[in-house]
Formats: C-alpha cells, sequence, structure tokens
C-alpha cells in the first residue's frame, strides 16, 4: 500500500480566541477587523485535548498577531510534543529568538513564514541557518503561504499581505528541504472560502513529495481531500478549517475526518 493522506487538525488564535477568518481579510490595521468565520466558545485548550484523545497527530496552533501567547501555551501544555509524534506544531510570530521557548512549551515543531523575509520580501538563508542553530532542522516547519502570481504561485508574508519574491516550485522546495522537517502549504486565495481546493497548487506539491507537506486552503468536503490523495498519491496530508462543523462548518464533520484517517 502508499502512502495515505491524512486530515491534520489546527487552532487558529486571534486575540485569544480560537476562531476561522477568511484569510485573505487579515490586516494590520487595527480598525479593518479580519472577515470571521467562527468564533469558537471552547478554549484552546479544549481543542488540543479532543485532538489528542482522537489522536490525530500532526496538527498546528497558529497565533494569527498579538495577544495569543497564553491561549496558545495553554494548548501546548494540554498535548505536548512526545516520541510517539504527538502534540502539536506552534507558529505566529516565530523567530530564531523565541524557537527553543516554543519547543519547551511543549511544542513538536515552530512553523516559520515572515521572520525569513526582509521588507523586499528577499529570503534571509542566515536566518533559516539561525533557526536551524535554534532548535535542529528536525524541529522546523516551513510555512509556504501563497497567492496565484503570474509566475505560478508566490510565497506571501505579513499574515499573507505582501508578496515575497520567492516562487513555489520544485526548485525552491529541494532548496528549503535542506532546512526543515516538513512544509506547511495555505492557499491563501481560498483559504476560509469553503470553495474548494486549489487543485493545479496540490498537484505541483504532490508531485514533488520529497518531504512531508501539509495543504491548507479551501478544503470542503472528503471529496476534496480524496482529491488531494489522487493528485499527490497520498503524500500530501491536509487541515480542514471553516467547511468543519467543529469550526460551525457544514460540509464535513468531525467524525467523518477521523474515520478518513483509519481508513486504510
Amino acid at each position: 500500500m502508499g502512502s495515505m493522506t491524512q486530515f491534520r487538525p489546527c487552532i487558529d488564535l486571534h486575540h485569544g480566541q480560537v476562531k476561522q477568518i477568511v484569510g485573505a481579510t487579515l490586516s494590520d490595521k487595527t480598525d479593518a477587523a479580519p472577515k470571521e468565520n467562527f468564533v469558537a466558545s471552547q478554549s484552546a485548550e479544549w481543542f488540543a485535548e479532543k485532538y489528542k484523545s482522537d489522536g490525530l497527530k500532526g496538527g498546528h496552533i497558529i497565533k494569527l498577531g498579538p495577544g495569543n501567547d497564553e491561549a496558545a501555551k495553554s494548548a501546548l501544555a494540554a498535548w505536548p510534543s512526545d516520541a510517539e509524534g504527538g502534540g502539536m506544531q506552534l507558529g505566529g510570530g516565530v523567530t530564531a529568538f523565541n524557537a527553543e521557548a516554543w519547543i519547551e512549551a511543549g511544542a513538536s515543531h515552530v512553523i516559520v513564514t515572515s521572520w525569513l523575509f526582509d521588507q523586499e520580501g528577499e529570503l534571509l538563508e542566515d536566518r533559516l541557518r539561525d533557526l536551524v542553530s535554534a532548535v535542529g532542522r528536525e524541529r522546523l516547519v516551513l510555512d509556504l503561504s501563497c497567492k496565484k502570481t503570474p509566475q505560478g504561485w508566490t510565497v506571501a508574508m505579513n499574515r499573507w499581505q505582501t508578496l515575497t519574491q520567492l516562487d513555489v516550485t520544485p526548485m525552491t522546495l529541494d532548496v528549503l528541504a535542506e532546512y526543515c522537517d516538513e512544509f506547511l502549504i495555505h492557499a491563501a486565495d481560498v483559504e476560509g472560502l469553503c470553495q474548494g481546493i486549489d487543485l493545479p497548487l496540490v498537484e505541483l506539491l504532490g508531485q514533488w513529495g520529497q518531504l512531508p507537506l501539509t495543504y491548507a486552503g479551501g478544503v470542503r468536503n472528503l471529496e476534496d481531500l480524496e482529491a488531494i490523495q489522487r493528485a499527490s498519491e497520498g503524500r500530501m496530508d491536509a487541515t480542514v478549517g471553516s467547511a468543519l462543523d467543529l469550526f460551525g462548518g457544514h460540509s464535513v464533520s468531525y467524525n467523518e475526518l477521523i474515520n478518513f484517517n483509519k481508513r486504510s
């Protein structure tokens, strides 16, 4: 049997609450509130405990802006990293200076995007090396959140507001693979819209397949997960956000996803 695509869970934090947000509406402007699809009444810790009890591995906690450290720490404490590949990954505001503290707080990996680029969107390979020195390549996930551009797809930073000078290509993945354990790829154009996945992007990434990859953006049902399975021959996992009943969605249930992961 070949590889099998797995559903990986997520906890997106905004002002300390678990939310699902339309990715393209996030902004640094204080007066511009992002479009919220869902705000949970339960805590981040509650979600982490649920994922732990259901054996969902490799999920991620993303801090969207300030005010999320306490919620993130409580979620990590509820399911700290263990030798069996349990625990959750932590992203949002990660640098070489705080990465080790997040690992100590229980994160299995730290997820990094914006800190790796200068203001012009140029990749700073020195910073990648600093991160590897801080926590080790095996603890590092690179988040190549990207938007569709004339070149194909280009990595976006600063909560997906600014395009970098780095395109998502097999060659880019080859170069960056030396520095990390996994990639997380958000398709920012379809994130939070529940209108389906960016299939050409999934196909491009799925054919590469040298390191674990998790795709996020637009997954609305089991058919989309099956499409990711086919396009990547099971080499790519996926996360489901706004479509999920756990986050107020209507097109896929959490229990269906648990069962999806148990298929053989």
